[in-house]
């Protein structure tokens, strides 16, 4: 049997449903959100105000945890989202700053000033969540500080007996684009270099939250594709799949990433197909982000009908398909009944 701390079972178990998948929506975006509200109001990113960053917030949150299983918010605009909740639904707070330090190499991450580990608990959270930009092809010294970094979390949430779930999201370590077919073809072993390293047990992540590990606009075949131009093909892309799974021995979820909603369901019918025990989704953007424009028109009452139409059938639609394909967190254990707690 596995030895997990009561508390920290209890609150992970509070983030996924009852077959223990967690099927979470994310609504933690900071700058970008403030970007692209700004964009389809035609004003300044400065002029998106607090009240509209908690309106939009809190309208997705409402709308959308009766149909998840917890929701990933911030503590900088997401508290009134936070309350707003669904009772079913489990809370994820993040605890890094939005972005990463652009003064110098590496996109190192921050803390978000003024918070802790006791400080996210008393918001009600049930998980903490990290994102840190991170490839494996980075200079050493960059990497050992990001490594020294997430043990020191790690060894926080430890201590609370609060889950740490860390989100990578892998960069081209010479700021190449990433959007490419060149970075498309290292992807792949990105992802894996930092699955397979925050899976050892002296960083205490709980939970880890991946990329899709191929960009699946270069997928022979996908919907995604609409140049023509091909990294793998379907059973390569599959393949990929399993050996990236195989190099942690965690509970994993996937992220959506910002690709539309049918793409993001094809990726992980994909990894159905290839057999990877994935425990769920922490999906954002793909489904609510056409709701922006609506809400930059019209409002945030636009907003909730729009939510509760599109966005409800996009969240039921992921659940669909994490019916067919998700497995539960536990499984990598062996089994519900083989996690005992301490």
């Amino acid at each position: 049997m596995v030895a997990i701390a009561s508390q920290k079972v209890e609150r992970l178990n509070k983030t996924a449903n009852e077959r223990g998948v967690i099927a979470a929506a994310a609504m933690d975006q900071r700058g970008s959100l403030k970007k692209t509200i700004a964009q389809h109001k035609g004003i300044d990113k400065n002029a998106v105000t607090d009240d509209m960053m908690h309106e939009f917030k809190t309208a997705v949150s409402k709308v959308l945890t009766p149909h998840a299983s917890a929701i990933l918010l911030d503590p900088q605009w997401g508290v009134p989202a936070m309350q707003a909740r669904s009772d079913n639904a489990g809370l994820l707070v993040s605890y890094e700053e939005s972005g990463y330090d652009q003064t110098g190499p590496g996109r190192m991450p921050t803390l978000l000033p003024g918070w802790d580990v006791p400080k996210i608990i008393e918001l009600g959270g049930d998980a903490v969540k990290i994102l840190m930009y991170y490839t494996p092809f980075e200079k050493t010294d960059v990497n050992e500080k990001k490594h020294a970094w997430i043990r020191k979390i790690g060894a926080e949430c430890d201590q609370n007996d609060i889950p740490f779930f860390l989100e990578c999201i892998c960069y081209d370590e010479n700021e190449q684009d990433e959007k490419a077919l060149a970075f498309a073809k290292r992807k792949p072993d990105a992802v894996e270099g930092y699955m397979r390293e925050f899976s050892k047990p002296e960083y205490k992540v709980d939970v880890l939250k991946a990329e899709i590990p191929v960009n699946i606009a270069f997928v022979e075949g996908s919907i995604a594709n609409k140049t023509g131009e091909v990294a793998y093909g379907k059973k390569e892309a599959k393949d990929i799949f399993r050996r990236v799974a195989e190099s942690t021995k965690l509970p994993f979820i996937y992220l959506s990433a910002g690709v539309d909603d049918d793409v993001f369901r094809e990726s992980l019918l994909m990894a159905g197909e290839a057999g990877v025990r994935f425990s769920g989704v922490l999906c954002g953007r793909a489904t609510w982000k056409e709701g922006i424009p609506v809400y930059a028109k019209n409002g945030v009452g636009a907003l909730e009908e729009w939510l509760a139409d599109r966005g409800v059938k996009n969240l039921q639609a992921l659940n669909q398909v994490l019916d067919k394909v998700a497995k539960p967190w536990w499984d990598v254990y062996g089994g519900k009944d083989q996690v005992q707690t301490n």
